[in-house]
Order: C-alpha cells, then sequence, then structure tokens
C-alpha cells in the first residue's frame, strides 16, 4: 500500500507491524503511542537497496552520467532534452539524443520519493533544487506519475526519452544512471548501496533508524539509497502478538532471511553491526502491563 499508507495503518492499529522506506516523523511516532503504549516504537533497517535514476533511451550502449545537481534540473523540468550542455558535459563521447525528456514521478505517497529527494536536497543544494524533502510529489513540479513501483516503471518503460526513480531492484531492462560522489561516477550497486549506510550517522529523532550521508564524497558510495524499515512498538498487548512480531522481525534479520530477500530481490544484507542493534531491540520486546 506504500510506505504513508502502511505507517498510518499501523498507528490506526491495522497492522502489528508496518514496513516503511522512511522512518516514522515524530508526530507519527506520538500518535502510535496509541497502540503501542507510552514506550512508542522503535525502527530495525531490514531492506537496503539504491534508488536507480532509470530512464527509456533504445540506442543508449552505457551509463549516463550526472551529478546531483544535473538530476535536480531534471526532475525540476528545467533541462528539457536528453542533448543538454549540462548533461553532455559529464559524458565527454557519449552521442546523446535530441530527444524530449518525459520525467515520471510516484503520484502515491512514497517512502522511495522521500529518500530519492532528500538526496536532491542534501546533495544538489537549494540552489539546484528548492523544493525540499517530500513524500507526495507537488503539483507545481509538472511531469507524468504512476501508483507505486510497478507503475512507474511501466509508464517509463512504454515512453521513449522517460526518466524516473525506483527501486533498483525492479527497473528490469530501464538504462540507469551513474551518479557523481567525489571525482568519479559510480553505477547503482548493493555493495555501493551498503558502502552509503555504512558511512552513515543514527538518526537521533528516531529509535534503529539511521541518517544517511547523501553529500558523501567517499569512493563507491552510492548515495541514492533507501532503508527500508519495519516498525514495531517496544510494547503489546497481548503475548501472543508479542512473540510473533519478535520471532518475525528476527528472521528478516537473520543472515538467512537477509540471505533470501538479497536472493529474491537483489538487495544488500544489513551489516553485523546494525543486526546486532536490532536484535536486542527486539529482544527487549514485552508485553503492556
Amino acid at each position: 500500500v506504500g510506505s504513508g499508507s502502511g505507517r498510518e495503518g499501523f498507528i490506526n492499529g491495522q497492522y502489528s507491524f508496518a514496513g516503511s522506506d522512511a522512518a516514522m516523523d515524530a508526530d507519527e511516532q506520538s500518535q502510535a503511542e496509541a497502540v503501542c503504549g507510552p514506550d512508542g516504537v522503535f525502527h530495525t533497517p531490514s531492506y537496503i537497496s539504491p534508488v536507480a535514476v532509470a530512464y527509456n533511451l533504445p540506442d543508449a550502449e552505457e551509463n549516463i552520467n550526472m551529478d546531483a545537481e544535473t538530476i535536480a534540473a531534471v526532475f525540476a523540468g528545467e533541462i528539457t532534452n536528453w542533448s543538454d550542455d549540462a548533461i553532455a558535459e559529464h559524458n565527454e563521447g557519449v552521442e546523446l539524443p535530441d530527444q524530449e525528456i518525459t520525467v515520471v514521478h510516484r503520484a502515491d505517497d512514497s517512502g522511495t520519493t522521500e529518500n530519492f529527494t532528500d538526496y536532491l536536497t542534501e546533495a544538489a543544494g537549494e540552489a539546484a533544487w528548492e523544493f525540499g524533502t517530500f513524500e507526495t510529489w507537488p503539483d507545481e513540479i509538472t511531469s507524468e506519475s504512476a501508483q507505486q513501483t510497478s507503475g512507474v516503471v511501466s509508464l517509463t518503460s512504454e515512453t521513449e526519452g522517460a526518466i524516473t526513480y525506483a527501486d533498483a531492484s525492479q527497473v528490469g531492462e530501464l538504462g540507469t544512471v551513474a551518479v557523481q560522489v567525489g571525482e568519479e561516477y559510480v553505477p547503482y550497486s548493493a555493495e555501493a548501496a551498503a558502502a552509503a549506510v555504512e558511512n552513515s550517522e543514527p538518526n537521533e529523532e528516531a529509535e534503529g533508524a539511521v541518517s544517511l550521508a547523501r553529500d558523501t564524497t567517499e569512493s563507491g558510495s552510492y548515495p541514492i539509497v533507501l532503508v527500508s524499515y519495519h516498525i514495531f512498538c517496544n510494547t503489546y498487548q497481548d503475548q501472543q502478538t508479542a512473540d510473533q512480531v519478535q520471532a518475525f522481525g528476527e528472521y528478516l534479520l537473520s543472515e538467512e532471511g537477509q540471505q533470501v530477500a538479497a536472493d529474491s530481490a537483489g538487495n544488500a544484507p544489513v551489516s553485523d553491526g546494525i543486526r546486532e542493534s536490532a536484535m536486542e531491540r527486539l529482544d527487549a520486546i514485552s508485553v503492556q502491563q
């Protein structure tokens, strides 16, 4: 149902836990106390994946390079043709087509949108991206839209010249942008996404979450990355529910669970440090008194 609807359903008591590509904000955490009790919620990073900037240019034979400012200008509608000089300067020797760019964005509340626009905000800066970070694409930025990851990938695949952002595991045969990090251009990969997470700091406002270093210059890091969380109550109303969510969460974070996810979705397994911290929180789940 998308990250926003997942968190909303959890807060409203529909689900025993939530899956979300963005951490809960302070207001959501406060609302969750109605079902979780005063001890509130915690996050476990369960799935790490690069967010690909994916495009449909059938004649492009290799990754097209862009820096954060160029990506921002494309999605803001300021660069409208693939042959624009701002793209060409990052792709010396590459023949870029005289093709109009069609930007495709998520229509639903999306953690992927939040992660992508957070990258634009932090790495491109306000001069290049004035809109900030958001989950719901604003009407003021004119572009095409589709529901959920499958929708934006499908629309981009059907539209020559289109560009979108999506969980890299879902982009299929679309071309993808190699992103400038420091002095190099880094194509997406599970390993490069994991490196970006390893270089990040804890999120002081959401227990268990991380604050991603979007503007990293660390070699081999891919900064357009999402960390998908499972969000649990610290306390549940009955022992059976507590036992079930605890067991499920522990399987997700186990080496076996992470390998199953990697085999089916191509994500980067969480680090041992993240696993240990998450397991400690899961082990501490208890029943409300």
